[in-house]
């Protein structure tokens, strides 16, 4: 027989089910009230060991409070103060702490704990220290807190009202060699405003560089509502002004993040000397730049300014290694003034700026000296590796016509290569490679330029010698390996070969009649008015063979259709001596000839030309002495037989030294060459040489 549920058992059951639940409930109540009235009664002091494990496995920190500790609801909000409020660093850490702060005060919503963003209504921080630092292999940081690289980083959360005093902030960076200690000014804010910025002042090193920094947070509003921090800091350091402004997306984030930077000084040098790169010395500098922090690159770019009365624009990247620096550079130049060189070869562009060429010539010994001895920074070449592409539209000079200028560099543990080196030199194109190894002690420089066929009337326009006229063409080769820590001492140290080819061309008859000083013609041609009428180069050559720094002519030899050019000597690159003589023979009959050699002698800063030799004294005095005897024999001692041989071009085109050089019949030649030939079959003598 089935039963059922009457009516009055059915409601019995739902009253006592109601009658439990207002008891949980009744319970649930006395049970916070009695909680809270617990954690008001004590101030939740006992709570304190609780929060510190808590906590401290949250972050994988220790977390201790040394003082007074109190967590408890003041009626409803969540009142937090902790004195003597710690957290720990990672081992690596230089010190103990992420986080000491003396007091820390807080009161928030218990519903703000259930998102992901606490908001705290107020917060009173007195003498707190920040201590943020990365690891010497930059894997991990302090305010990440997890094993991992990935782990939880530090975040902050919105704050509607806020007092700080006291606070500062260190931060270390073992890879970049950066440490930089803040303080924070006073800080008060009321309902999630502060203020119109917070201003920060500190100190710091960079390498082995000391500066000092302010700076400020220029939208603290937005900062603690959405996390936008509008940024600015300035920054001395080694005589250089550092500007830089950014926002970022929050106060710990500084990577990936693009910022705007400005710097000037005096010298660009000293500031690359911060981060360990060597450059030449310059004249005053401005220049601003697009800045990104990628893990361990700076990335420069969108840089434009100036330096000295230069303009500089391009990109360029240093990357910091855990052993070295690395920069990589592309520049252009529009205009390159000729003062801004000077530091590139050695020299300095302040004093060539007041002083002009004339800075650059200083005496040894009451010698004039032209070469630079300016020493290689050897030391910063091995601390840093480099690569550089830069391209120079013109150079403004007034004597030197360079324009259209290439330089890619390349710096590899202290082997610095210019290769190649390519520049356009009144209208000639020189193309060049220079390598400094700076390994070995002393720097073994090797040099190699080439000259590109030019017209010598274009090579000379800008030395104002346009009207000294050919139409002949040049082309070079300077090959040369020296061991010395400057451009003088490396040329000094030399050996090698210096050789320049003139093919066919023209001289004006002017120049070729006055450097054999043929009086006789030279007249002759200006009566009939054929002074400038042209003379046909057949071929030329101009080369030194060098040994420990000392060049000797071998050989000097033009030959043209009226006559044979041929020089004897050299000059030092040591003591930057000259001594070179230089005469023309004639290939036809001349009665009138003062034919003797031209001396080009002093220094490479004062050089000095002798055309009346001693040869042509002694000519005028056998002369004089024929005369007493018989006035008409002392023509004699005037006439030129025109007995100059004609030069085989091939070895002078092939630029061969002076051994391999033959008159167009074959034969060795007697007139050129280092030393004077043992049996000389001419009777005239050059400066004593020949």
């Amino acid at each position: 027989m089935a039963t059922s549920s009457t009516p009055g058992h059915a409601g019995e059951t739902r009253h006592r089910r109601r009658r439990w639940l207002l008891r949980i409930v009744a319970g649930l109540f006395l049970l916070l009230v009695a909680a809270w009235a617990v954690l008001y009664v004590t101030k939740g002091r006992f709570l304190r060991a609780p929060f510190e494990r808590l906590v401290g496995a949250q972050l994988h920190r220790q977390v201790r409070v040394a003082g007074d500790f109190q967590l408890f609801f003041d009626p409803f909000e969540i009142q937090f103060r902790a004195e003597g409020l710690t957290i720990s660093n990672p081992d690596y850490a230089s010190r103990p702490h992420l986080f000491l702060g003396r007091r820390v005060e807080a009161r928030m919503s218990p519903l703000s704990l259930l998102r992901d963003k606490w908001r705290i209504r107020r917060v009173e921080l007195a003498d707190a220290a920040i201590d943020l630092e990365w690891d010497r292999a930059h894997r991990h940081n302090s305010w990440t807190f997890s094993e991992k690289k990935s782990g939880k980083p530090l975040t902050f959360p919105v704050i509607d009202r806020a007092t700080l005093t006291g606070t500062t902030l260190r931060y270390r960076d073992p890879r970049l060699r950066l440490m930089t200690d803040l303080r924070y000014q006073t800080i008060r804010s009321e309902n999630a405003h502060i203020g119109s910025a917070i201003r920060f002042a500190g100190r710091g090193q960079v390498r082995d560089t000391p500066f000092v920094v302010t700076g400020a947070l220029l939208s603290p509003n937005a900062t603690v509502q959405r996390g936008h921090n509008r940024l600015t800091v300035r920054a001395v350091a080694a005589g250089n002004v550092i500007r830089m402004r950014g926002t970022l997306p929050s106060l710990a984030a500084l990577e990936d993040v693009p910022l705007r930077v400005a710097a000037k000084g005096r010298n660009l040098a000293h500031l690359l000397d911060i981060i360990g790169v060597a450059v030449p010395d310059t004249r005053r500098y401005h220049l601003t730049a697009q800045l990104v922090l990628h893990e361990a690159e700076y990335r420069f770019t969108k840089m434009r300014g100036r330096f000295g009365d230069s303009d500089l624009a391009g990109a360029f990247t240093v990357h910091n290694g855990e052993s070295r620096v690395r920069v990589n550079a592309a520049l252009t130049t529009h205009r390159l003034d000729i003062v801004d060189v000077a530091p590139f070869i050695g020299y300095n562009p302040d004093a060539v700026a007041s002083r002009g060429a004339a800075a650059a010539i200083t005496r040894v010994k009451g010698a004039p000296r032209l070469l630079p001895d300016a020493p290689l920074r050897i030391e910063a070449l091995r601390a840093f590796d480099a690569g550089l592409r830069w391209h120079v539209d013109t150079v403004r000079s007034r004597s030197v016509p360079l324009s259209d200028i290439d330089l890619r560099l390349s710096l590899d543990n202290s082997l610095l290569k210019l290769r190649p080196l390519t520049f356009t030199m009144a209208r000639g194109r020189v193309t060049s490679d220079v390598t400094i190894d700076a390994r070995v002690r002393p720097a073994r420089t090797v040099y190699d330029i080439r000259l590109l066929s030019t017209r010598l009337s274009r090579l000379l326009a800008g030395f104002g010698a346009i009207e000294a006229g050919t139409t002949g063409t040049v082309t070079g080769r300077i090959q040369l390996v020296g061991d010395g820590d400057s451009v003088h001492d490396s040329l000094s140290t030399s050996r090698g070969r210096i050789a320049f080819v003139l093919p066919s061309g023209t001289f004006w008859m002017r120049n070729v009649q006055l450097v054999e000083l043929d009086l006789g013609v030279f007249a002759q041609r200006m009566l009939q008015g054929k002074l400038k009428d042209p003379v046909q180069i057949n071929c030329g050559l101009v080369a030194f063979t060098v040994r420990n720094g000392t060049a000797t002519a071998d050989p000097i030899l033009i030959d043209t259709t009226k006559n044979v050019i041929a020089g004897r000597g050299g000059f030092s690159f040591k003591d930057e001596r000259v001594d070179i003589a230089i005469r023309a023979d004639a290939k036809k009959f001349s009665l009138f000839s003062g034919q003797s050699p031209i001396g080009l002698g002093g220094y490479f800063a004062a050089p000095v030309i002798q055309p009346l030799s001693p040869q042509l004294f002694a000519r005028v005095g056998v002369g004089l002495g024929m005369a007493a005897l018989l006035p008409p024999a002392a023509l004699l001692a005037f006439v030129d037989p025109g007995d100059a041989k004609a030069a085989a071009c091939g070895p002078v085109l092939a630029g061969a030294n002076a051994a391999a050089q033959r008159t167009k019949g074959g034969r060795p030649r007697g007139d050129v060459g280092a030393s004077p030939p043992a049996k000389s079959p001419k009777r005239k003598k050059f400066l004593g040489l020949f």
